[in-house]
Order: C-alpha cells, then sequence, then structure tokens
C-alpha cells in the first residue's frame, strides 16, 4: 500500500498537463470577464470566441477529443458567427456603445457569484461519490458521448437549437423593422433597392 502511494506524484507535485490545465484555466476566466465587461460589442463577441477556445483545449487535455471538437465546432463556429451575424443585421454599432453599460453592475456581479456559488455545490454535492472507471469506455469518446447525448440529453440539445434559431429571427425582424422606419421617415436612399 506504501509502495503504491510513493509513485502517486499527489496534489503538491502537479504534472505539466495539470499545470497547463490552470493556466489555459486562468486564460479562460480572463477572456470571460473580458467578454462581460468590455463596452464594445464586436470585441465580446471575439473575447467570447478566445473563452470558448479555451474550453476547448481544456477538454483536450482532459482526454476528451470528440467533446472538444464539437465544442469548436457548435460554439466557436456555429454560435459565435450566429452572433456576429445578428451584430451585422441590426446595424449595431462597432465601437463603444453607451447601451452595452449598465448602470447595475454590482447587482450583475452579486448575481453571477451566487448562480456560481449554486452551480459549483450542485455539481459538487452530485459528484462527490463519483469515481471515474480508468478500465471501462473511454469517457470522452465519441461512443459514450453519443449514448450519453441521444439517451439522457435530446431535449436540451434540441432546445439549444430552436434558442439559436430564434436569435436569428429576431435578428431579421429587428434589421428589417430598422429599414421600414428609414423609408417612413423619408431617409434619402431608403428605398433605391425597391426601384
Amino acid at each position: 500500500m506504501n509502495h503504491v502511494a510513493a509513485h502517486h506524484p499527489g496534489f503538491l507535485s502537479p504534472t505539466g498537463v495539470e499545470i497547463t490545465f490552470v493556466l489555459v484555466g486562468l486564460a479562460t476566466l480572463g477572456a470571460a470577464l473580458l467578454t462581460v465587461t468590455t463596452r464594445q460589442l464586436v470585441h465580446a463577441a471575439l473575447w467570447l470566441v478566445v473563452a470558448l477556445g479555451g474550453l476547448a483545449v481544456e477538454y483536450l487535455l482532459l482526454t476528451a477529443e470528440f467533446i472538444a471538437w464539437v465544442q469548436v465546432l457548435i460554439y466557436v463556429g456555429s454560435v459565435v458567427v450566429l452572433l456576429l451575424f445578428g451584430l451585422m443585421l441590426t446595424k449595431a454599432p462597432i465601437g463603444r456603445s453607451p447601451d452595452a453599460d449598465s448602470e447595475n453592475r454590482w447587482v450583475a456581479l452579486g448575481v453571477a457569484a451566487a448562480a456560481a456559488v449554486t452551480l459549483v455545490w450542485v455539481v459538487v454535492d452530485a459528484f462527490r461519490s463519483t469515481w471515474v472507471d480508468l478500465h471501462g469506455v473511454v469517457q470522452g469518446s465519441s461512443h459514450a458521448t453519443g449514448e450519453s447525448l441521444f439517451r439522457h440529453w435530446v431535449l436540451p440539445f434540441e432546445a439549444l437549437s430552436v434558442l439559436l434559431l430564434a436569435a436569428l429571427v429576431g435578428a431579421i425582424v429587428l434589421s428589417r423593422r430598422d429599414g421600414e422606419s428609414a423609408e417612413a421617415n423619408g431617409t434619402p436612399g431608403a428605398g433605391k433597392e425597391k426601384s
């Protein structure tokens, strides 16, 4: 028993993967903070790309390659492109926007801290006695992930796709409303494309 414990590195001697995991996690946290604190919408979308890319690297370090590529393809690719597309359709300002700032920063910080503490508590409580079977099926493999996704998580997965579709439709509606109000006000050049 002591012989096995002597060869296990423990928490006081982290490996290179663990050090990289912590460093990437700190960089991802910094990018996430910049995402919600910047006053420029396009910069927020680009910092979101960095934060979601950092999560993909974390999945790679956890040997969950399939989840990492799903993170890159769906979130870094689709969601951020959809967000930028919505910003372009709604003609959001490129520079600093007074609408992107709120006077309720402390309230938002309190709600975010309470949500983070609740989420950490729920996850720790749910997985307190869970052990990973290292000799079974690899947890990040496409077989294990697909079985879990299509057996237990089908409804949230489809709800997310409906949410993204609703965001795109909302962006199109807002852009068309802006065009119609410009034509109603008689803005020069507003109806050039119809003639």
